[in-house]
């Protein structure tokens, strides 16, 4: 049809002043084209691109209006904005619509000029007339053609691209930029994101794929929907400049707008990875698997174009900080009902397989390796940690120091430990001891949680418990890493430990997600008030198929290596025997650093007038053997048979003044004849065995003792336990009554017996969940009582005892 079409095309030309040429796209030179662009205020390929797609889309078919977008056209051709086999196409769609939108030759020569032109002389007159009948001899043939073509009109270059249209129609692809489009391309990229390279390009385009602004939006909602209209109020006076945002927030919430704004990321995702390519930083490959997978995200998301215009621009809203939902219809109609507009193709078309595939090995490459396990699963508490890629990541040195500073001040963590040092915040008894209470209050096998606390674990049963204090360790592998005290090879080598663990306890990261939840739901609710949930932040990663979560590869690693110890069943009861002596301990004890060591030894001597090694095995040995249960035996036992001699006792220590011994003495007798904390009725051998038990663990700490003699000890302490007592509720009973018994006189002495029966309590029965492990555990000695977990992730028991 192009003999038809050019020479028609150059003839209207020449109602713009164009000279009559063959072909128009040959009348001027590029030069001379690019500045009749400018003159007409269109800069650059995007300009254009939504100049000539509005003319064609327009409704107003008069071929005099009609005219601009075939100059346009013909301009569009001659600078190279538009391909050669494109061009014809877009011909063919404005002659189309001018051409058919007359019924009549004589309503397409009136619509032209009028018949008589009183300024013409005869002459001129007669050459009109000429020129109309050519113009009509070119109408009837163009009119005849175009009746008889129904092939669809191959406006745009690849469907790929059609998802652009929201910022601009892209005409051509590959692009040719010239040197002076790149550096405007770059300068745009800098304007629009801060983006200074390739290196910032791509990690711009990964964040806006991954998290973007939708994140923090859809957190704010989650969060302020559940808050009352003073707390709102107080919400968005703290937002200080970003208030109108605030107010479009909270407009959306009461009008129960959707809470999905991820188009404004994805399609900005295509937008700059297109910008990218002219900009000459990302190759055409590169631009087009990130434009895949965006049009991958948004095919996972939403139904059709009209659900992307509307998320999107429920998006723009809040970015602008201004409501636009009411200028929807006035944004989008062309996009969304035009008849050549790009999204006439549906949305689930526009991607092939094998785009849809490259794209994916894209993202999985550039989440591939252990390290990027750490941070994806370190970003849930720190957002920022998205940015990166690897672990090794040149730092700024303020990110350094406050890495420095948080391992020091907050986690206690020393130079002088060593990478070695991270193994005590790897502790699986943790996760073995929220899997057994699971697994028990879904059997209701002797919980004495409240219901509903018992409900919420039993949904916890299928979801491995690891993940809740893996998170944690992640977190400090990454401030561990970004302080940069340790060898980047023992760092990759405790972050593929790590990857490997999560690997084998769950079969996908999606699973990970599920689990981690899951246990976050039910461990939030024994948090301090002012601890922030990350249930929320899980759920979004969980849903929004950009996470990076999605995107993980797991370690098919048949030889793995947890980054700490896993004790045995048997070794965790017995350090759980030390109860609440000290803070639960979930995770074999190993040596402090120096200053840590000369902090403990310090209190050791303090409280037990203990020096050194020898002083403490001493001591140890003599809590074996007979321990503070012998002194009462001894001491004060006898008296309870003789109520009559105790009270003389008694009145003639209370007669005369007393040395520190005697006062001593003194206090236990009025503890014997009161039968205080029930000392009188309890074996209070478990006060022996709690200390036995917290010095031994502490004489490790202080690399007093060996693993050997620890075990010895705790071997011991199993014994004593399994001797003198039938379950946790008696041992309980009988490290009260011991506590009180040879507790100092002090005037805060009810005070500390409340605590410590509380403390006892929440010992026995897990409330708070992480309070202690009795809930969880069989009494040395006693036949099993709990439920098998389903999970892995247990503790191994002896090898003569299944579990």
């Amino acid at each position: 049809m192009s003999e038809l079409l050019v020479p028609w095309w150059a003839q209207q030309l020449t109602l713009c002043g164009w000279p009559l040429v063959s072909d128009p796209r040959f009348a001027l030179s590029a030069d001379q084209a690019f500045e009749r662009l400018l003159s007409l205020g269109v800069g650059g390929r995007d300009e254009f691109a939504w100049r000539l797609w509005e003319e064609a889309a327009s409704t107003d078919g008069l071929p005099l209006s009609r005219l601009a977008g075939l100059e346009l056209l013909a301009l569009g051709s001659v600078v190279g904005w538009v391909p050669e086999r494109t061009d014809e196409a877009w011909l063919l769609a404005l002659a189309s619509d001018i051409v058919k939108s007359f019924s009549t030759l004589k309503a397409w020569l009136q619509a032209l000029a009028p018949l008589n032109d009183p300024a013409l002389d005869a002459a001129g007159q007669e050459l009109l007339v000429r020129e109309r009948q050519q113009r009509g001899v070119s109408w009837l043939k163009l009119r005849h053609r175009l009746g008889s073509t129904e092939a669809v009109v191959p406006l745009w270059p690849t469907d790929l691209w059609r998802a652009r249209a929201a910022m601009a129609p892209v005409l051509a692809w590959p692009v040719e930029s010239s040197s002076d489009e790149r550096r405007q391309h770059q300068a745009l990229l800098r304007e629009q994101g801060e983006v200074n390279g390739r290196d910032e390009l791509k990690s711009l385009l990964f964040w806006l794929a991954g998290q973007g602004h939708r994140y923090g939006w859809e957190m704010d909602a989650v969060r302020v929907a559940r808050q009352g209209p003073e707390t709102r109020a107080e919400w968005l006076s703290g937002l200080n400049d970003q208030q109108d945002y605030g107010r479009v927030l909270l407009r959306f919430l009461d009008d129960q707008e959707p809470s999905d704004w991820a188009a404004w990321d994805w399609l900005r995702l295509v937008d700059q990875a297109y910008l990218g390519y002219c900009a000459g930083w990302l190759s055409a490959s590169e631009a087009e698997s990130f434009a895949a997978h965006a049009i991958d995200l948004l095919q996972q998301r939403y139904a059709d174009w009209e659900a992307i215009a509307q998320a999107y621009q429920r998006g723009r809203s809040l970015f602008e900080g201004r409501d636009l939902r009411d200028s929807f219809e006035r944004d989008w109609a062309d996009l969304l009902g035009a008849a050549v507009t790009p999204w006439k193709m549906p949305l689930s078309r526009i991607l092939g397989d094998e785009q849809r595939q490259a794209a994916r090995e894209l993202v999985r490459q550039h989440r591939e390796g252990a390290g990027s396990w750490v941070l994806t699963v370190a970003s849930i508490r720190d957002p920022d940690l998205i940015h990166r890629r690897h672990l090794d990541e040149p730092l700024g040195q303020a990110r350094i120091q406050d890495a420095e500073r948080y391992l020091e001040d907050v986690l206690g963590l020393r130079c002088e430990e060593g990478a070695a040092g991270l193994a005590r915040f790897w502790m699986p008894a943790q996760a073995h001891h929220l899997n057994q209470l699971a697994a028990d209050s879904r059997h209701i096998a002797g919980r004495k949680l409240p219901r509903g606390s018992s409900q919420r674990l039993a949904a916890c049963a299928d979801h491995a418990a690891t993940i809740s204090m893996a998170e944690k360790y992640a977190f400090y592998l990454v401030m561990a890493s970004d302080s940069g005290r340790y060898p980047a090879t023992e760092i990759e080598a405790l972050a593929q430990s790590l990857c490997d663990v999560l690997s084998r306890f769950y079969s996908d990261p999606l699973r990970m997600l599920s689990a981690w939840h899951a246990w976050e739901i039910v461990l939030s609710q024994d948090e301090t008030p002012d601890e922030v949930s990350l249930a929320d932040d899980i759920a979004w990663h969980r849903r929004d198929p950009g996470s990076p979560f999605h995107w993980l590869t797991p370690s098919r690693s048949l030889t793995w290596l947890e980054p700490g110890v896993r004790p045995t069943l048997r070794r965790f009861t017995a350090i759980s025997l030390a109860g609440p002596l000290n803070e639960a301990l979930w995770q074999a004890p190993q040596p402090l650093a120096p200053q840590d060591q000369e902090a403990l030894g310090e209190w050791i001597e303090h409280q037990y007038a203990l020096q050194g090694a020898r002083g403490l095995v001493d001591f140890l040995d003599f809590l074996v053997e007979a321990g503070d249960r012998q002194d009462y035996q001894v001491n004060y036992a006898p008296y309870t048979l003789n109520r009559t001699r105790l009270k003389a006792e008694i009145a003639i220590l209370e007669s005369g003044e007393c040395a520190e011994e005697d006062r001593v003495h003194l206090l236990r007798l009025k503890h014997v004849r009161d039968n205080a904390c029930h000392c009188n009725d309890q074996d209070m051998t478990a006060w022996d065995i709690a200390q036995l038990v917290d010095l031994a663990l502490a004489g490790r700490q202080l690399d007093w003792l060996d693993e050997a003699r620890l075990s010895r000890y705790l071997d011991t302490a199993l014994q004593l336990a399994e001797r003198h007592y039938s379950s946790w509720q008696d041992y309980a009973e009988g490290l009260y009554s011991g506590f009180g018994f040879f507790m100092d006189d002090t005037p805060e002495r009810e005070a500390f017996l409340l605590r410590f029966r509380e403390a006892l309590t929440a010992w026995l029965e897990a409330s708070p969940l992480l309070a202690g492990a009795w809930a969880s555990l069989d009494f040395p000695g006693c036949a099993m009582t709990h439920w098998t977990s389903f999970h892995v992730d247990i503790l191994p028991g002896e090898s003569r005892q299944l579990h």
